[in-house]
């Protein structure tokens, strides 16, 4: 990591062809916003405190996005262009001995080994600037790169003032730069305003280095992908769809069987161990970490979770940030709601939701349960229709169950509760105190039996 570079990462605009009330940087593409994969990037050759996102619109929103990230911010107050977003950086990145890259906060798939390479090229170039070029066979939209007999860029031309000779050069600018620190600092204020919009544009950086007797270098780049800018949601889908590939591709070749991978959606952050098979339609989200040998039923989803090994999660079962054990199954059908740990070999079985609750080693919930606010010890068995009353219209309450306690289908469990070790509870009960080890707890009426009722009332003449 070279200590010496500065990082500028531009995110102040709203972004209005997105047609949202939204900043662009906020909208997302592989599970991330989009300025959250280039501070990634960023990051990767750099220390935070030499990342420097300036915002602008929602610039509230953006920083607490980035807050877990450590980079710094500064606001640009007015959006005056692109130059001007860089001058409102003078006073944190004005480092003269060092390199300024210049990023966007919209271009997400730019990767750290493209600025590494952009770094290298810089090196070897001796220019006081590069910036990153690519080939398109329509360049329509792109400002045009112009370069002299020695292959130094000579002026960037925007399309709206190009000549219709230059409108038909290919090489077009991503406006991604890497500058010498002392002569950007020394000549960015040189930048005069647009006549037309009177906003301040860095690809003017250009003719003014040029003046002052500096080169700029232009490295071209094979993959124009990678530089693509989002700026409707056409766009925004699209980058998206390159993200989710990636990562599919990315498991797999670690050893993830992916069935129908065109169908199945991975957030960027998702890891998962060898052996393990994700089924179609399934959606792995957030900050989930998946184990060996696991089995993802189809149209599951699970979002920052973390399942350990030889787990199967059966189809249509949602789990939220929650923590499954080995050996342990969970659905169909299934729900755990939030922050749930469910214990090596436990079974929970279809239409059962979990919240807030430890559900213990081997303890199985077959079918039709609601267990909330509860810890549930190793071994119990919970019939089908039971449920944890865990509110009481003004707090929660919690459901404590010892090892190895028998609960008996639908039964309803009035928080707060707890049932002792190796405790029964009948069938159909309902539960408001204590129950003591090895008991058993009954909490019906009592049946009654009416002989021959059904039969006189069948008989009984109408009317």
């Amino acid at each position: 990591m070279n200590e010496r570079i500065n990082i500028v990462i531009l995110a102040a605009g709203l972004g209005t062809r997105m047609k949202s009330r939204k900043a662009k940087v906020l909208h997302e593409a592989g599970g991330l916003t989009l300025v959250e994969h280039v501070v990634r990037s960023a990051l990767a050759l750099t220390s935070p405190d030499r990342v420097i996102v300036v915002v602008g619109h929602q610039a509230d929103q953006v920083r607490a996005v980035l807050a877990h990230t450590g980079v710094r911010f500064v606001e640009q107050t007015e959006q005056k262009g692109t130059a001007h977003a860089l001058e409102v950086c003078r006073t944190l990145a004005a480092d003269t001995e060092g390199k300024l890259i210049v990023l966007y906060g919209d271009c997400p798939l730019l990767s750290a080994v493209t600025l590494r390479r952009l770094l290298d090229h810089h090196e070897h170039a001796k220019a006081a600037a590069t910036v990153i070029t690519m080939m398109l066979d329509n360049p329509t939209g792109y400002g045009r790169i112009l370069v002299d007999s020695d292959g130094y860029v000579s002026e960037i031309v925007e399309e709206k003032v190009a000549s219709p000779e230059q409108k038909k050069v290919r090489q077009i600018n991503s406006g991604i730069y890497c500058f010498n620190a002392a002569p950007l600092w020394k000549h960015l204020s040189e930048i005069r305003p647009n006549p037309v919009s009177q906003e301040y544009y860095l690809t003017d950086i250009v003719d003014v280095l040029g003046r002052a007797g500096h080169k700029v270098s232009p490295l071209l780049h094979e993959n124009p992908e990678e530089l693509l800018g989002i700026n409707t949601r056409v766009e925004l889908a699209s980058v998206d769809r390159i993200f989710r590939d990636r990562k599919t591709h990315e498991l797999m070749l670690a050893g993830v069987t992916i069935l129908r991978p065109e169908t199945v959606t991975v957030d960027m952050a998702v890891r998962a161990g060898m052996d393990t098979t994700v089924e179609p339609f399934a959606q792995l989200l957030g900050e989930t970490t998946i184990g060996e040998n696991c089995r993802i039923g189809a149209g599951a989803i699970i979002r920052d979770s973390q399942i350990g090994d030889s787990v199967e999660i059966q189809p249509y079962t949602i789990v939220n940030t929650s923590r499954i054990d080995n050996g342990a199954s969970v659905g169909p059908f299934a729900r755990l709601r939030m922050e749930n740990h469910v214990a090596a070999n436990a079974h929970i079985g279809n239409f059962v939701e979990l919240k807030k609750t430890r559900f213990g080693e081997g303890a199985k919930a077959g079918h039709l349960a609601y267990l909330g606010d509860s810890e549930i010890g190793a071994e119990v068995n919970i019939g089908a229709g039971t449920i944890t009353c865990n509110y009481d219209g003004a707090r929660k309450h919690k459901t404590v169950i010892r090892d190895r306690v028998f609960v008996g289908s639908n039964s309803t469990l009035v928080a707060p509760v707890e049932l002792g070790t190796k405790s029964y509870i009948g069938a159909g009960s309902v539960i408001t105190s204590a129950v003591p080890e090895d008991a058993l707890a009954i909490g019906r009426g009592r049946q009654v039996n009416k002989e021959e009722w059904a039969k006189r009332r069948r008989e009984k003449p109408a009317g």
